[in-house]
């Protein structure tokens, strides 16, 4: 036996001494938790791009946005390239590996195919295509995926999902904005997002089968990233029995967490995701995979959220979206109706003292169309908005009052009865 291998380590020494050519493989997959090769991806452009005139065989795909078709060389293709002077044969390939060992990092939905590509030149020029040429292919590739991908584009994971290469549907940092609903939450992540020219990833809790599938989607995420998880207090049942939100004063809001509560309630029944795994999610070392990405929190109620997720250092910033305050509405003003001062504003900033309404209620009456584009009336629209909201809020402050003593009326009066009893059975 011992001979045999030493007979297969000379034998391959006078192949290698022999054979002229150097070959440099890159595989799609890289480590045992089945990380997609970064560098797979930018060759994998780079030759999509600039040789499918060469190639006989070829596949098709749709970039994320949809509206325009990427053509990719097919399995087993051979295509040449030139490299100031020098020719190069690249070859893709793959191997199905037929995986019976199980993997503590299991990847649902991914085959056992291995595909690759391998680079092959010859050896006398292994300075210039191991450096210049390799470094050019890199950035062209990674500079063709810029190219193709729509501004700000989004990727959402949702449903039952099958990682792998298509997980997700078309300086690192954690932040958390919190606030009611119609604060403009999601437009300053929008903001960020267009801000940076990052994609933005939306990631449904609920539709996460278990940490291992979270671990997974993470390393599917590519750099210049905006994570977020939306209304984090009713994504998973993370944080333990939480007592029941006290009734708000806008009906609308009521209608709108009533709904996350069911979805909240349905998902829970299926996903395994616990606050452990999202932890390492946030921080641990599967965070550290990648960089230069945002990771975006939004709740309506921070309160309810658990301490260890929000607590300082794993989020770098917490950023509060609150009812619109009267120097948010001059803003608004501004911008929608081009004035600065208006002898009605001091209405409108008594009332906003007095009465709850968010950015996005204001920003509706302050649009309205009306005949006659005056800035007088749609401010008078508001003012009588701001007024009947007012109006309902002490008629639900008045009827709570009212309940609360019918319902004391109501005990003492059960009090007296029983005290009456009493007296009658003593007799």
């Amino acid at each position: 036996m011992e001979s045999k291998d030493m007979f297969g380590k000379i034998l391959s020494k006078l192949v290698n001494f022999f054979n002229p050519y150097i070959e440099i493989t890159f595989n799609e997959f890289t480590g045992q938790r089945g990380m997609r090769s970064e560098a797979y991806k930018d060759i994998q452009n780079y030759l999509g791009y600039n040789s499918t005139r060469q190639a006989s065989r070829l596949k098709g795909s749709l970039v994320k946005n949809g509206r325009s078709l990427v053509l990719g060389i097919d399995d087993y293709e051979e295509v040449v390239d030139v490299f100031e002077g020098v020719q190069v044969w690249w070859i893709s390939g793959k191997q199905n590996t037929n995986r019976r060992a199980i993997s503590i990092y299991p990847v649902r939905g991914q085959s056992d195919d291995k595909r690759y590509y391998t680079l092959l030149f010859h050896k006398r020029h292994r300075d210039l295509i191991s450096g210049p040429y390799l470094n050019y292919v890199l950035k062209e590739g990674k500079a063709l995926k810029d190219r193709n991908r729509p501004e700000e584009a989004l990727y959402q994971s949702g449903g039952r999902l099958a990682l792998g290469r298509e997980s997700w549907e078309s300086l690192e940092a954690r932040v958390s904005p919190y606030g009611p609903p119609g604060t403009g939450k999601s437009t300053m992540i929008a903001a960020i997002a267009n801000l940076l020219n990052y994609d933005v990833y939306d990631l449904e809790l609920t539709g996460v089968e278990n940490n291992t599938d979270l671990k997974m989607l993470l390393m599917e995420i590519s750099s210049k990233a905006v994570i977020v998880i939306e209304d984090i207090d009713c994504s998973l049942d993370l944080t333990g029995q939480r007592k029941k939100a006290e009734t708000d004063e806008d009906s609308d809001e009521e209608e709108d967490e009533k709904g996350k509560k069911e979805g909240k309630e349905k998902g829970s029944k299926t996903s395994k995701v616990t606050l452990s795994g999202l932890l390492n999610f946030i921080d641990g070392l599967w965070s550290a995979c990648g960089g230069e990405r945002v990771i975006v929190f939004t709740t309506n109620h921070v309160e309810k959220l658990d301490q260890a997720l929000i607590r300082k250092g794993r989020m770098d910033k917490h950023i509060e979206l609150s009812y619109c305050s009267y120097e948010a509405f001059k803003v608004l003003a501004k911008n929608y109706l081009n004035v600065d001062s208006h002898p009605r504003f001091s209405k409108i900033s008594e009332l906003l003292g007095e009465v709850n309404m968010t950015p996005a209620d204001v920003a509706e009456h302050l649009t309205i169309k009306t005949i006659m584009k005056d800035a007088g009336i749609r401010l008078e629209g508001l003012i009588s908005a701001l007024e009947r909201r007012k109006e309902a809020r002490l008629a639900a402050i008045e009827d709570k009052r009212e309940k609360k003593l019918a319902a004391k009326g109501a005990k003492s009066s059960r009090k007296r009865n029983d005290r009456l009893r009493k007296y009658l059975n003593d007799q």
